[in-house]
């Protein structure tokens, strides 16, 4: 965001981008090229100031800690601690929270002395007229992977879409459930690779992928609190609180978010909810609610809707009983998402990403359109798919949606040099074709 703002006047500003998972010998030479913004991890900062890579005692005016209320749970105290020892008596400080908890109370007497508080009163979400927000009540479980699965399989939600849910084993739970009815989803998992994660997130942007599924960071946050940095609770959180995407990380025309699991805090929704209807584009939230969660709700529906008490959150209006006739193969599928196929799903992911993000890094340095071509989308096949399940059948599609909806995919159509392989491997006792061979004319004998 620095170098987009300094495009004007790169000359005079030179931004050095230290943050990235890179040896710190390339970062070095960097650098020593004395840049006038340095953006980087607290710790990162930390090793190039022990390796006098990075000399501040002199030359700081501005520190800016960005996310304040996540840098103490995600570990980074000790850093900061000892960071501070490197900087100047005298020196200008700015610290950016989306929240005001303990961790940033405890960060501002650390960092800060007699600080001024400037507390943004705008609206935290855009209006009714860009962003809709809705919400469906499921009366169980079962209802709701129903639900799920003809919004997406009928595209009834179209654009691109984040699903949001509570913990990482039902990120992948929802992934091998979708993969049953040939609907493809990425989960961002904190076990991942940086650089496989960031790879996700840009190739989402660029519309590779429709729909990624992910945890948000105030869940990560009471997980990491008070553990030791990289470890999180056994099984089902991410391991690194990178992973959480409901804020931070930018997703670039998201037309919908859809909160599969209900929002651990009100402050949890107005994160998830603020990935869409960015930058004066429409989006759309879709909030799925059980009967026994419906306490919970009011009280996002409370700070929602403010001074006027209007509510925010509408009905969303879909007759569960036209899409019955979905059911059986909704319980075929979520019959086939076991615990082991979850686990396994897990762990086949990290293999081939590491392998991807550290065996092919060269490779990938050296053919940089073959990274456009790695997908992580592909079937992970751990549960037993049934193929009939990726067919939707006309009967089966609601009368009140047949003529607007197609939940066909044409096939790709073969290249012409494959054609012709097809047909001369044919058996015609099975394709009931058969192309006569043109008979050569016997050579007369002299």
């Amino acid at each position: 965001m620095i170098q987009q703002l300094a495009a004007y006047c790169a000359r005079d500003i030179r931004v050095a981008n230290v943050s990235a998972a890179e040896d710190l010998a390339s970062q070095r030479a960097v650098l020593m090229e004395k840049p006038d913004v340095v953006v980087g991890t607290p710790s990162r900062i930390l090793n190039h100031l022990q390796q006098d890579s990075l000399k501040l005692r002199d030359s700081l005016e501005l520190l800016v800690v960005d996310e304040a209320d996540l840098l103490f749970s995600f570990g980074f105290e000790e850093e900061l601690k000892s960071l501070l020892c490197h900087l100047p008596r005298i020196y200008q400080a700015f610290l950016m929270s989306a929240t005001f908890n303990e961790d940033v109370q405890a960060l501002k007497e650390l960092v800060l002395h007699n600080p001024v508080t400037l507390k943004l009163q705008e609206s935290q979400l855009p209006g009714s007229d860009q962003l809709q927000q809705f919400q469906v009540v499921c009366e169980t479980e079962e209802d709701k992977f129903l639900l799920l699965y003809a919004l997406l399989k009928l595209s009834l939600v179209r654009g691109k879409s984040l699903l949001f849910v509570n913990t990482l084993e039902r990120s992948y739970r929802l992934r091998l459930f979708l993969e049953q009815f040939s609907i493809p989803t990425c989960v961002l998992n904190g076990e991942l690779p940086l650089r496989s994660r960031c790879h996700i997130i840009s190739q989402f942007n660029q519309g590779f992928y429709d729909c990624v599924i992910a945890t948000d960071a105030e869940v990560l946050v009471s997980t990491v609190k008070g553990k030791q940095r990289g470890r999180g609770s056994k099984g089902d959180k991410a391991s690194d609180p990178e992973a959480g995407v409901a804020r931070g990380i930018d997703f670039h025309h998201v037309s919908a978010v859809l909160n599969f699991d209900l929002p651990p805090t009100p402050e949890a929704y107005i994160h998830r909810a603020g990935r869409t209807a960015r930058a004066n584009n429409p989006g759309t939230v879709l909030t799925f609610v059980l009967p026994t969660e419906q306490s919970h709700l009011g009280k996002i529906e409370h700070l929602l809707s403010g001074e006027n008490g209007s509510p925010v959150l509408l009905p969303y209006q879909f007759r569960m009983e036209e899409i019955e006739g979905f059911r059986y193969r909704c319980r075929d599928a979520m019959r086939s998402v076991t615990k082991q196929a979850i686990r396994e799903a897990r762990l086949k992911e990290i293999k081939e990403e590491l392998l991807h993000s550290e065996k092919l890094k060269t490779y990938f340095e050296d053919n940089p359109r073959d990274l456009q071509l790695l997908r992580h989308d592909l079937p992970l096949h751990p549960a037993v798919v049934k193929p009939h399940l990726g067919h939707v059948p006309d009967y089966l599609v609601p009368p009140t949606l047949r003529g607007l909806v197609q939940p066909h995919k044409k096939r790709k159509k073969l290249p012409s040099s494959q054609k012709g392989r097809r047909m001369k491997t044919q058996n015609p006792l099975r394709s009931f074709k058969h192309r006569r061979e043109k008979t050569r004319p016997s050579a007369k004998p002299s």
